[in-house]
């Protein structure tokens, strides 16, 4: 078996597992980083489905108790039921949109100067949004089971942002959230939760439409990648939390910044 790919496994499922639920986009991180590493070709495509499969089995995994829960009383509990009804809710809009506009999003905006263009206008959105939010106050929402179906809603027309390459869907739902009264920690647990129908329903669509593409040549790889990615996506997701209990995220924006004008320099 060759190393090079291997390599490119490796770095691609850091990649993958670190950004995937930063506000920091982890399509665009892939699109760049596929680019300097020469393999965003449509087998690069169908590696990039399932590392990002192992992001959210991480997910999964984390929060595997409150999904349990979920499950076991969706028929009679109706604090599970308001949960699954919210997420249902807010993975709508960015399903619909997605299914409608994929092909000319992906015609047009997947590439390296439209992805720095995404970065920086998101890094302006999240100082803007930091400052409103600094100034009104207390959350009207501190835990993902206090909300209504119209937050839910919210939340989930923001994701639509996210199907432009460079926004983050993370960052799109997490800063939904604030603007509609969740706080931080709320906001960027239902961004975690929410991610699990929505990237599932993604990647079902993106497996079989690309299922021609897989060799048992790629085993190798793509098990490499997968792992990868879970164990990177398990650190990134606990580290998050802890980190805005205590902050906020004006810090992914002047990353964003930063990465934007590198990239814009490099591929311009």
């Amino acid at each position: 078996m060759e190393i090079a790919p291997l390599v490119n496994s490796l770095v691609l499922g850091v990649v993958e597992g670190l950004t995937e639920f930063l506000p920091v986009s982890s399509t665009g991180h892939l699109i760049i980083v596929s680019d300097l590493l020469g393999v965003n070709d449509e087998k690069g495509k169908v590696f990039d489905i399932v590392i990002q499969l192992g992001a959210i089995l991480a997910v999964c995994w984390e929060y595997r108790a409150r999904f349990a829960r979920a499950f076991s009383g969706i028929g009679s509990d109706p604090l599970q039921q308001r949960f699954a009804a919210n997420l249902l809710v807010a993975f709508l809009p960015a399903a619909l949109v997605g299914l409608a506009f994929q092909r000319e999003i992906k015609a047009y905006l997947f590439n390296p100067v439209a992805v720095a263009a995404a970065l920086v206008v998101g890094a302006l959105v999240i100082f803007v949004v930091e400052r409103w939010y600094a100034r009104h106050g207390a959350p009207r929402i501190v835990a993902v089971d206090e909300m209504r179906w119209r937050d839910a809603l919210l939340v989930g027309l923001a994701q639509c942002f996210s199907l432009v390459p460079g926004t983050s869907r993370s960052g799109a739902t997490i800063i939904g959230g604030m603007l509609s009264g969740l706080s931080r920690q709320a906001a960027t647990e239902f961004s975690f939760f929410l991610a699990v129908p929505i990237m599932f329903a993604a990647s079902g669509y993106q497996l079989v439409k690309y299922r021609h593409l897989f060799a048992a040549s790629d085993l190798g790889p793509f098990a490499v990648g997968f792992a990868v990615s879970f164990v990177a996506a398990l650190l990134a997701v606990r580290g998050l939390i802890r980190y805005v209990a205590h902050h906020d995220f004006r810090v992914f924006a002047w990353y964003r910044i930063a990465l934007g004008a590198a990239v814009l320099a490099y591929f311009s």
